[in-house]
């Protein structure tokens, strides 16, 4: 009897493997957009042609998407609510993401955020008033891309950035689960909170980060109490996925700029092996995988030479950064789905049947969102969770789909750990802390989805004969 029922256990088994499209994907793609909040730039699920408002709630059920449309919390407003107003996507001000913008937003209270606050957040531009309780209009279509790919791929209603910092911090966690200086650190709770700061002001020192950095580059560090008295230079030194990734497995970073902030490996230094401070990073890793031309994700997936992961950063026109953006972030993201959508050539059937595709926005940006952080306890808990950030998943195995559960950047370390055999939560950083592996998005015994291109205004074509100047992904 038992070994009939070893016989029918091998058969059952033999069948789910043969009706399995694919046993993991051959490529995974991080594609790293800037500064935005679901609120902010999602109001389009809630309205046609994409959706209703009954589509969306900010207590949504299973099949609602987590998008508030009016009633946001301001606590300096009378009656302590507001009715948000448009701006549009290439608007002419910025705000503050800082660590500290994030306590004015959060408002905490009882190890808690109240989500009523930000009344006092910096601006700079042509500022609207209350302008971090506003909506990107999408009148003229400009969002269309990305919301095609909300309601025809995967949607994640719970999405926060890892930690309570701009750019800096959160592309190291991004890239390498952690923005402590070390693993020690980490394990201390001890983090790189903010952008870098050093003589000449932070803006000017943001296109010289990291390893690389002027010798008074200094980076503040946040503590389990909260405070930020302590500063470093911007050098750092503990693994990241890269280094686990192993024998047929390979990366590529792609970002518009050797020295800046955005360019997460040349903040570590057995990737960087930095010249010394001011100067450039030489190592071999940083030589055979940091591309500095972001439109080379074009170029490499044309020419069939798409790595295994791959981070894609944008020029600052193509990045939704508020001041500096053109209104090009949807059409850029559009060019790399559909570049892989459409290949045929590569790996025998094409990239579009191999290939999962993670769509991100590093940070907040300043832009209100009503769904409050699941903070952690000590000693992480100082900086770790942040608000809400948009996440899309697309691939050939992936339902239209509004996931519910609690992703963060660590989220999407497991995914790639998980896909190529490594153990989910190496690195003990951000990896091992996070609870999810982003799995629920894709089922690979399905047969693969055809892919539709995206109609979007600008094609792979502009972009790769784009002759204008490469701007950082931010100009703060």
């Amino acid at each position: 009897m038992k070994r009939i029922a070893g016989i029918l256990l091998s058969l059952w088994s033999a069948a789910g493997l043969a009706h399995a499209q694919i046993q993991k994907f051959d490529h995974v793609i991080v594609v790293i957009q800037e500064n935005r909040t679901p609120d902010n730039l999602f109001q389009g699920l809630c309205k046609p042609p994409f959706g209703s408002a009954s589509r969306c709630s900010p207590h949504p059920t299973g099949t609602q998407f987590n998008i508030q449309t009016r009633n946001w919390l301001d606590k300096s407003s009378r009656g302590g609510k507001l009715q948000p107003a448009s701006i549009p996507l290439a608007n002419k001000y910025d705000l503050d993401h800082s660590h500290g913008a994030f306590l004015a937003m959060c408002d905490p209270s009882s190890g808690a955020c109240k989500m009523d606050g930000a009344g006092g957040i910096r601006c700079v531009g042509t500022c609207a008033k209350k302008p971090q309780f506003k909506y990107v209009d999408n009148e003229k279509g400009i969002l269309n891309p990305y919301l095609t790919l909300a309601t025809q791929y995967g949607w994640a209603n719970y999405m926060f950035q890892t930690n309570q910092g701009p750019s800096f911090p959160a592309h190291q966690f991004l890239f390498g689960g952690t923005s402590a200086p070390t693993a020690a650190d980490d394990a201390a709770g001890i983090f790189a909170a903010e952008n870098l700061e050093g003589t000449g002001g932070v803006g000017g020192l943001n296109k010289i980060a990291g390893c690389t950095a002027t010798p008074t580059t200094t980076v503040r560090l946040i503590a389990p109490d909260g405070t930020e008295s302590q500063t470093r230079y911007p050098c750092f030194e503990h693994q990241t996925v890269a280094d686990l990734l192993h024998g047929s497995v390979t990366w590529r970073y792609y970002a518009p700029g050797a020295g800046t902030i955005w360019t997460a490996p040349n903040a570590i230094q057995h990737i960087c092996q930095s010249t010394g401070p001011g100067g450039q990073c030489t190592g071999k890793a940083w030589t055979d995988n940091v591309d500095l031309v972001s439109s080379d994700i074009l170029k490499d997936i044309g020419d069939c030479n798409l790595r295994s992961v791959t981070w894609v950063n944008p020029t600052c026109q193509n990045s939704d950064h508020a001041r500096c953006n053109d209104g090009g972030g949807p059409s850029w993201v559009s060019a790399i789905v559909n570049a892989i959508g459409n290949n045929t050539q590569c790996d025998g059937a094409g990239y579009w049947r191999n290939t999962a595709i993670f769509i991100t926005w590093d940070d907040w940006g300043g832009w209100y969102d009503h769904e409050p952080p699941p903070l952690l306890a000590p000693p992480e808990g100082a900086y770790q969770f942040g608000f809400r950030v948009p996440l899309l998943v697309v691939s050939a195995y992936t339902p239209p789909t509004i996931n519910n559960l609690r992703h963060d950047f660590g989220s999407i370390l497991r995914f790639i750990e998980q896909n190529f055999g490594i153990h989910e939560g190496a690195l003990s950083f951000a990896d091992a802390r996070s609870t999810t592996d982003l799995t629920g998005f894709f089922d690979l015994s399905a047969p693969p989805r055809p892919f539709r291109t995206l109609a979007a205004p600008r094609g792979a074509a502009f972009f790769l004969t784009d002759k204008r100047p490469q701007l950082d992904p931010d100009d703060d």
